[in-house]
């Protein structure tokens, strides 16, 4: 079928709080909708996720924040969400086997 179709905007980024559950579920080799109690602490049990999401939005006059992060502890990990989208996790349980 040609012209009149659907079309996918490329340039939809997912919200900082998204890319936490899913980059948490994918450490844990689960789904991200299987990232839930009892097994696992809802995300903002850790953080508020609609805070996360404005820390990181665009500014008021459109531009996209260019630098930045944030830290916080979350289902075992020391999660750092970074203004480019990066989220990183580093297991906490490597700090208690000092």
């Amino acid at each position: 079928m040609k012209g009149g179709g659907d079309s996918v905007d490329g340039t939809v980024r997912k919200t900082p709080s998204r890319a936490v559950v899913e980059a948490v579920a994918d450490a844990e080799g689960v789904s991200p909708t299987e990232l839930r109690p009892p097994e696992y602490e809802p995300l903002h049990a850790a953080v508020d996720p609609e805070a996360l999401d404005s820390l990181f939005a665009d500014r008021a006059d459109g531009s996209p924040r260019s630098h930045g992060s944030t830290s916080f502890h979350y289902c075992g990990y020391r999660v750092t969400v970074g203004a480019d989208g990066s989220v990183s996790l580093e297991s906490l349980e490597d700090d208690d086997s000092e």
